[in-house]
């Protein structure tokens, strides 16, 4: 008998686990690109961009002047763009950052 009721408390408990889900939304700050193929996660807000790179490192651009779109700079790596579409520039080179889309976020 004892086991019969550890099991339905079990399963109830299990059940409310998966209908405790939250709901997504696209986060109005924060994109996932692809850099040579890799994942770069790029948080913007009016002072800074925040960079997180495949490997873990992270690195703090910080807002610059432009005449148009936006623009971040550390000194030696850059970031420009409109919207989504933006170039990542390191040593000089240029990179386009390929298929940026808002990461989700739970509802709030």
């Amino acid at each position: 008998m004892f086991r019969y009721a550890a099991l339905l408390v079990l399963l109830t408990l299990l059940a409310g686990c998966q209908t405790g889900k939250k709901e997504e939304e696209p986060s109005k700050d924060t994109f996932a690109c692809k850099l040579n193929g890799e994942r770069l996660v790029v948080r913007l807000t009016e002072q800074e961009a925040r960079l997180l790179f495949p490997g873990g490192d992270r690195v703090n651009l910080y807002q610059v002047a432009s005449d148009s779109g936006v623009r971040y700079s550390n000194g030696l790596m850059e970031l420009r763009g409109k919207g989504m579409e933006l170039t990542l520039i390191r040593d000089g080179s240029p990179n386009t950052l390929i298929g940026c889309e808002p990461v989700m976020v739970p509802k709030s």
